[in-house]
């Protein structure tokens, strides 16, 4: 059955749940403004034509770009080089130096291009080249919305299936996967066997029993594909200049190895995939060719043809899929699950040429990327535990932090960014420098996933973090973070604000990913406990409790404009219980 639509506007929590999932979060003004919007309208804000690409890194020293001109010995060092495009990736996310216009949708797009990053990971580490890694960044951007090119005069759409075929020749994945290294006579599977089992096809759900297969099948592919992909994959290398172009794209891409005319390290044989693939045959298109030798443009063809087989099995979509609800939804995925949306999202998928942004419409306008209403039972408000990207950008994104202009105060930039590199390290997430080639653990270990953001370790670090944060404690740093005071003078009613158990349950409203309902005295529908909310306006009263009644107290402190130090820390105290708790570690 097709995905089920959402007809009717979205609401505060529906509003909150899509921008938490989709930009890292949003000020309360954003939420209330998403909650007048139908999904439709919603989604659309979201999918902007025409989003600028941002500038490249500026490298301090030299205050100029690196990336279109290459380095001189003017430029920083090759690793202070890969440390500047990594903090540039990780101020992308706020939408740095984009009009109010574009910001939300800019922000999207940066969140897909880290979905594509933690599909087709690659390691920092063994790429070793900044520019190579920005410009398979870049790659990813350009495919995050299907964006239209033009080419001779003619309107092409890219999809989600040519990005599996511009990664196969992509320099970093070239570099990350051994593809240099696979050469005619002495095939190298590292790259074939991680297209097929994480890229595309994969290896089917996770957790079921896929019956008594031979010795080298997988299910969905086989030993036989892994070294037919290998041999068909064979005789291309990394451009360290990033001269050589995709005509499509217009971005750097691997080259052939050979005289310049001819690809001499391609196996120039016909291959044969399994049974799997339907016994598809591939072979050089022989108007390619040059004298019946291997070229760039024959090389290059059987490797469209090779995906192009593999995307005609049901199993991609499925796979693809399973990824983006992951992603988005949940982790875990029953065969009920499976056997329904997964499978509606495939259909969308593949219906729609393999377009993201078809089927992530089609999930964000559907009930069960929600299922928050009253009386559903499976409930995904709160259900995925926030990456350390997610806890940073998304507190960020709450109170509407603006960084400094990476073009003009690089410095100041990378300063805030790089410490924020450290931080989600210290948290478990190390970025660009994945454990495996599989990726971060969090979006494909089973059964665990995203649950091994969470250890005794991780969790300090998650609520040190939260403490400097919410005690507006960033000292030294060119960097706005608003006070609790000054938060709730400009994101809650002041009469909220005067009512202490009323103000906890706003600023937990605003902050935890919270089902409606939320409230004192209501405890068969509030979505915690009485016990919690009392815990939350201890911890806020606490300092008041000299006073015979604190809450009064709080009221006449608020309402007067005295003891303005007490009511600091006060706010600080319930700022930072709620964004310590449990509840605050959910999206």
């Amino acid at each position: 059955m097709p995905l089920t639509p959402l007809n009717e506007s979205l609401g505060r929590q529906r509003a909150s749940h899509l921008l938490r999932r989709t930009i890292f979060g949003a000020s309360p003004n954003l939420v209330e403004e998403f909650a007048q919007l139908n999904p439709q309208q919603a989604v659309d804000r979201l999918f902007i034509d025409e989003i600028p690409f941002p500038e490249p890194p500026i490298d301090p020293a030299t205050g100029g770009e690196w990336m279109s001109t290459g380095t001189t010995n003017a430029n920083s060092e090759g690793f202070e080089l890969e440390q500047y495009f990594l903090s540039w990736q990780l101020g992308q996310f706020l939408g740095p130096n984009t009009t109010e216009d574009q910001k939300l949708s800019f922000i999207f797009r940066e969140r897909l291009v880290y979905f594509l990053h933690t599909h087709f990971t690659t390691k920092r580490s063994v790429v070793g080249n900044s520019r190579a890694l920005y410009y398979q960044n870049l790659l990813f951007r350009q495919f995050a919305f299907d964006q239209y090119l033009v080419l001779d005069e003619t309107e092409e759409q890219l999809n989600f299936k040519d990005l599996v075929k511009k990664i196969s020749l992509d320099n970093a994945m070239l570099q990350f996967l051994d593809g240099r290294l696979n050469v005619k006579g002495s095939p190298n599977e590292n790259f074939a066997r991680e297209l097929l089992e994480l890229y595309s096809v994969g290896r089917g759900l996770e957790g079921i029993d896929k019956g008594d297969n031979e010795t080298g099948d997988y299910g969905t592919f086989t030993e036989q594909d892994v070294q037919e992909g290998a041999r068909i994959l064979s005789g291309f290398n990394v451009d360290t200049d990033f001269a050589f172009l995709d005509e499509q794209t217009g971005l750097p891409t691997g080259v052939a190895k050979g005289n310049g005319l001819t690809a001499n390290q391609h196996d120039n044989d016909s291959k044969q995939l399994s049974f799997r693939f339907n016994n598809a045959s591939i072979s050089p298109d022989p108007e390619l060719l040059l004298n019946g030798q291997a070229t760039y443009e024959s090389a290059v063809d059987e490797i469209k043809q090779l995906i192009d087989a593999i995307f005609e099995q049901e199993e991609t979509a499925i796979h693809i899929c399973r990824k983006l609800y992951r992603f988005f939804v949940y982790h875990e995925i029953s065969e009920d699950i499976q056997n329904g949306i997964i499978k509606d999202m495939a259909t969308v998928f593949t219906e729609q040429n393999f377009s993201l942004q078809a089927v992530l419409q089609a999930l964000f306008t559907s009930q069960e990327f929600y299922e928050g209403a009253d009386g559903v039972s499976d409930d995904n408000f709160g259900s995925i535990i926030k990456s350390p990207l997610d806890l940073i950008i998304g507190h960020a994104r709450s109170i509407d932090l603006e960084l400094p202009d990476y073009v003009l105060q690089a410095e100041q930039f990378y300063e805030i960014t790089n410490d924020w590199l450290r931080k989600m390290g210290d948290m478990g997430l190390n970025f660009y420098e994945p454990f495996e080639v599989a990726g971060y653990l969090a979006y494909h270990q089973f059964p665990i996933y995203h649950r091994g953001w969470i250890t005794t370790s991780y969790l300090t670090q998650r609520y040190a973090y939260v403490q400097t944060v919410s005690n507006a404690n960033m000292e030294g740093m060119d960097v706005e973070f608003k006070t609790p005071i000054e938060y709730v003078e400009q994101y809650v009613d002041n009469n909220t604000a005067s009512n202490a158990k009323e103000l906890v349950v706003e600023i937990s409203n605003q902050f935890l990913a919270l089902t409606d309902n939320l409230g004192f005295g209501n405890p068969d529908t509030s979505p915690i406990t009485e016990e919690r909310l009392n815990y939350f306006l201890d911890a806020f009263l606490k300092t008041f409790q000299i006073d015979e009644n604190p809450e009064e107290a709080w009221t006449f402190r608020w309402t007067q404009g005295v003891d303005r130090e007490t009511v600091e820390r006060q706010l600080q105290d319930l700022f930072n219980a709620i964004l310590q708790s449990p509840e605050y570690q959910l999206m």
